[in-house]
């Protein structure tokens, strides 16, 4: 629908309330209210490795191809894909050449060339600046602006898969005139542009209020005629799941609700009112059970959680008999089934999808056995001396843990089925819960983020950007592991170091074909789920929620939720 075309709106001025803000919207103008009730804390998605600033950001920061909702790689900035075919990827895989869109602009008027994509990978790479998506610039040698138009990206060695930087919300283009003051240690303190960053996207930074609401007006330089459709988006954040379904789903305050992580009963129920709609699409999210290899005791100071070429190991959390009689014990089943429903399928797997990637090697969790847990412990020697119900370690370390995850009923509910669990095989667990705009905030003073890690679990979803998993699985190299170097941003969270692991990914970076991919990426999944780096629990769909009167959504678990945001629009009705 045309932007200019009259709106009928029911007052002069009306006040668009979102959740304790308020943002004033005139007569014709036509406003969407976005409720992501873990707030926003950066619209700089380098520096937050968390899903709701990635999001977020993702209306104003775009990157030069992105995956549609089948995961299929589509042109973005960029005026086409390069393959091999059309000469844009070279013979020997050793570079890519990208070529931007004729007449580009950044939302201030000025023209968007290749200059941007050389300074955002110097932004990402340099190693201070702390770059949540450097794993996406792996194996990168260089990139070089031939004209305003064309950049080229080179590998040091060849690159079966090369579409990794630059592609996806994870890893948009930035102007190089607004952060080039802002590269290395300076970055985080770089407010005004992580705030207020000047994009290509459809919509502009208007208002930014730090783990509360965002709220944007269109881009008037926008390089679609007519699009977007809103005048004014609220993007707010707080409350929880359940109030955020609520919003949606029957008291009509706003149009798009996302991760409704509630109760299938509860949000079946808030459906059959009428006044939204729940949507659902599977990738690859992943709710797991991170598993800290180092040391979280507070005693130890600068060196708490800290990786120290494997001289601060956990207590007992790198031993196998541990970790997996953990795994045993638990019902992914129930989890699965009573907690998500429709939106949960209980999986073994840190990449369940695609298919041609899945794993079949740890199907064997699928089944609880507290039996058999119990057996392996004792057996290995592991056994409660004192009668108190919890074991202790041949060094006499009581299996004690603290687990920790974001606020969220489901998650909650997870949380006490596990310590149950474990309860049943002499674990003693500690619950904790943490407000989500903080667990996943990048504030690197904060003690409560999940790259922190300040505890021996921590539970959350993660997935891959796209259909092919190599820049995922360089969150678990030695290299990317999260520590204070890199402001606790690094990818690898549980701090665990394989080198085999690392040698097999190598090869991947090697392998041409879907299929040879496949294998290896099997294997890779085997060796994380296998090496104690986590416990898989869920292999999640995303489910959302958006107003009847809200078109043009097409839920998307392979690029951000908000990926086709410029086509929305609202009927009349």
């Amino acid at each position: 629908m045309p932007k200019n075309l009259v709106r009928l709106v029911a007052a002069t001025l009306i006040t668009v309330m979102a959740f304790g803000s308020f943002v004033s919207a005139q007569e014709d103008e036509e406003v969407l209210n976005i409720l992501y009730w873990q707030a926003v804390s950066t619209m700089n998605p380098f520096l937050s490795g968390g899903t709701k600033d990635i999001e977020a950001a993702s209306l104003v920061l775009e990157p030069l191809a992105r995956y549609d909702e089948t995961g299929t790689l589509v042109p973005w900035l960029a005026a086409e894909i390069p393959t091999i075919d059309n000469g844009g990827v070279s013979e020997d895989l050793l570079s890519i050449t990208w070529t931007l869109q004729e007449g580009l602009e950044w939302s201030d008027g000025t023209p968007l060339t290749s200059a941007d994509v050389v300074f955002t990978y110097d932004y990402c790479a340099a190693p201070e600046t702390g770059c949540a998506s450097v794993d996406q610039l792996a194996g990168v040698a260089g990139v070089e602006a031939v004209d305003d138009l064309t950049v080229v990206v080179t590998f040091d060695a060849p690159t079966p898969f090369p579409y990794q930087a630059f592609v996806g919300p994870t890893s948009p283009i930035i102007q190089q005139a607004q952060f080039a003051d802002c590269i290395g240690a300076a970055a985080q303190g770089c407010t005004d542009q992580n705030f207020f960053p000047i994009g290509t996207g459809p919509f502009i930074v208007d208002d930014f209020s730090a783990n509360d609401v965002v709220v944007y007006v269109d881009n008037e330089n926008y390089r679609v005629e007519g699009q977007p459709f809103f005048d004014r988006v609220v993007f707010s954040g707080g409350g929880d799941a359940e109030t955020a379904a609520r919003s949606v789903l029957q008291t009509g305050e706003n149009d798009y609700a996302w991760n409704l992580q509630i109760s299938p009963e509860l949000l079946n129920n808030m459906a059959m009112d009428g006044v939204g709609t729940v949507v659902v699409s599977f990738g690859t999210s992943v709710e797991r059970l991170y598993l800290n290899q180092t040391n979280p005791d507070p005693a130890l100071g600068d060196d708490r959680a800290v990786y120290m070429d494997g001289e601060n190991a956990h207590p007992f959390l790198t031993d196998p008999v541990v970790w997996q009689a953990m795994s045993m014990a638990i019902d992914r089943e129930t989890i699965a089934t009573e907690l998500y429903g429709a939106a949960g399928v209980a999986t073994c797997n840190v990449l369940p999808a695609p298919a041609a990637y899945a794993s079949t090697a740890n199907d064997g969790c699928l089944t609880q056995d507290i039996e058999g847990a119990n057996a392996m412990l004792d057996e290995a020697g592991i056994v409660d001396t004192d009668g108190d119900g919890i074991r202790e370690t041949a060094d006499g370390v009581p299996l004690e843990v603290l687990y920790q995850t974001s606020t969220n009923a489901v998650r909650q509910d997870t949380q006490i089925l596990i310590q149950d669990a474990w309860s049943q095989i002499g674990i003693s667990t500690e619950l904790r819960n943490i407000d989500a705009g903080v667990f996943f905030g990048g504030d690197p003073a904060s003690p409560d983020t999940y790259g922190k890690f300040y505890a021996d679990i921590e539970m959350f979803t993660s997935s891959a950007v796209g259909t092919d998993p190599q820049a995922y699985f360089n969150n678990w190299t030695c290299e990317t592991i999260s520590s204070p170097e890199n402001n606790f941003l690094g990818g690898n969270v549980s701090r665990w170091c394989s080198p085999e692991f690392d040698a097999l990914l190598l090869e991947l970076a090697d392998t041409v074909g879907i299929e040879a991919r496949g294998e290896i990426s099997k294997q890779l999944n085997d060796l994380i789920v296998q090496g104690g780096s986590l416990i898989p629990l869920v292999h999640r769909g995303d489910v959302s929620a958006h107003a009847n009167s809200l078109e043009g959504v097409r839920m998307n678990s392979w690029d951000s939720e908000l990926w086709n945001i410029a086509e929305w629009t609202r009927t009349d009705g």
